[in-house]
């Protein structure tokens, strides 16, 4: 196998630049560190954490875009995650939903489970499979540099847009949201809807 080059960006510092330029878009999380590193950047309730649900941030992001056409969609989770729901990819790419950014925080770990390797830390290529998707855009991301790069097309291009961030396995403090399902989807709903629309 050729070299790779060696992730080393940190994680909560990353997802806090990419938030920075959020505006009013909708963010759907992934379990794990990137729950805790978004809630890390400021907690808001368009922010949607899907804690145990493993496998699902990209076809929840994915519908939340077609039902909000107007809004973008920011979906940041995991390699573990995204690996669990590949066809997720496909999907995506078919819909072509203009106004979603999927946002992969690969650190080649089972960061829940032990931080056993991804099949990323043996060579599997997320953006070359979104690519291959047929996703708009879709690039990695090693460097700080790149990331500057990147953060205004993740918030702005038509999409789908993909980008995998290599980031490193330091561990972050736990920074924890609301873990309840039923007030997380109901906050979410007020902040999008309105209180008089969300309960309709």
């Amino acid at each position: 196998m050729a070299a790779r080059k060696k992730p080393t960006l940190d994680r909560r510092r990353v997802v806090a630049e990419i938030l920075k330029q959020r505006g009013d878009a909708l963010v759907v999380v992934g379990l794990g560190a990137p729950t805790w590193d978004t809630a890390a950047a400021g907690d808001s309730p368009l922010n949607f954490y899907t804690w145990g649900g493993m496998g699902g941030a990209a076809m929840i992001g994915l519908g939340l875009a077609l039902a909000q056409p107007k809004r973008r969609v920011l979906i940041i989770t995991g390699d573990g995650e995204l690996l669990m729901g590949l066809g997720s990819l496909a999907t995506i790419a078919v819909q072509r939903p203009r106004n979603l950014a999927l946002i992969v925080m690969d650190n080649e770990r089972y960061g829940e489970t032990g931080m056993q390797d991804t099949h990323t830390r043996f060579g599997v290529d997320l953006a070359g499979m979104a690519k291959a998707a047929s996703f708009r855009a879709s690039g990695t991301v090693y460097s700080a540099a790149q990331l500057k790069n990147w953060i205004p097309r993740l918030h702005r291009q038509a999409g789908p847009v993909f980008c995998d961030i290599k980031v490193a396995i330091q561990p972050a403090p736990m920074v924890l949201p609301a873990r309840d399902g039923p007030t997380l989807r109901n906050r979410f709903r007020e902040a999008l809807l309105g209180a008089g629309e969300a309960y309709r």
